[in-house]
């Protein structure tokens, strides 16, 4: 069952449930939560949180007051928290969850496997609209990956709508990520976005070039409104750390400019 705000999700069947998430802390939240268990005739087991963001763990203190009984697992468990263990499984009637710690979001960032239905809560890691914003890039593609390899049929998002084949959204996540890092890559190199690929680019193109994160994004996003540009500079920083860490770029000091090593390179 799914009770609407940032996604918050009860799961199971019978007396006790397991609840994911407990949303900002609203009190339309806990009013819904409340009249659903009283309906239910049920009470909150564990309450799982995906990870440490406000919006996510927000209405602990009311869930509690609900019911007190209730234990809170979170990866690195404090103030009163259980920690979960990769791979713990979690169980009440109806419904099996498997942990699996999936950082990049967040580094405390956890998933959950449905194993019933094999049905991934895949918290902010992947959403139901748009893309997610995450720590280190490195470690989220790795993440992915991981999330990708567990073959889950449906996901629930910690935001937006059900996503009804997940494997086939993660794949559109990782394919985006990487056509990101060759635009970065792209402009870096020959000046521009050009058309075709990165190793179809030629000189002509253009010269490589030091540029900021703030330059990158005026390049690949030409036509993003101001209010979310600093948020893609966090993106492309990303990109631009991976790509260092790998020997294809580097990094000016003092203008925090950044420029591909050696002149013009593959990707």
């Amino acid at each position: 069952m799914k009770i609407s705000g940032t996604n918050t999700y009860l799961v199971g069947r019978g007396a006790q449930r397991l609840l994911i998430d407990t949303g900002e802390g609203r009190p339309s939240w806990s009013a819904v939560l409340r009249e659903l268990l009283a309906a239910e005739k049920a009470t909150v087991k564990h309450a799982l949180l995906t990870h440490w963001h406000r919006d996510h763990v927000g209405g602990v203190a009311d869930l509690l007051k609900m019911c007190p009984e209730a234990q809170v697992y979170k990866h690195d468990g404090r103030e009163g928290q259980l920690t979960i263990e990769d791979g713990q499984i979690f169980q009440v009637q109806g419904a099996t969850l498997r942990a699996i710690h999936t950082p990049g979001h967040t580094t405390d960032h956890v998933s959950f496997l449905l194993e019933d239905e094999n049905a991934l809560f895949t918290g902010d890691n992947v959403l139901g609209h748009g893309t997610a914003v995450f720590e280190n890039l490195v470690l989220y593609l790795s993440t992915l990956e991981k999330m990708r390899n567990l073959g889950a049929g449906r996901g629930y998002p910690g935001h937006g709508a059900v996503i009804e084949d997940c494997e086939a959204k993660i794949t559109e996540y990782i394919d985006h990520r990487r056509q990101r890092e060759e635009e970065v890559f792209r402009v870096l190199n020959f000046g521009g976005l050009g058309n075709g690929n990165v190793r179809a680019a030629t000189a002509a193109q253009g010269k490589p070039r030091a540029l900021s994160p703030a330059d990158l994004v005026a390049v690949i996003y030409p036509d993003l409104a101001e209010e979310l540009r600093l948020s893609a500079s966090h993106g492309v920083l990303q990109v631009l750390l991976k790509l260092e860490g790998e020997g294809k770029v580097i990094r000016d000091g003092e203008s925090e400019k950044w420029m591909v090593r050696g002149g013009k390179a593959a990707l």
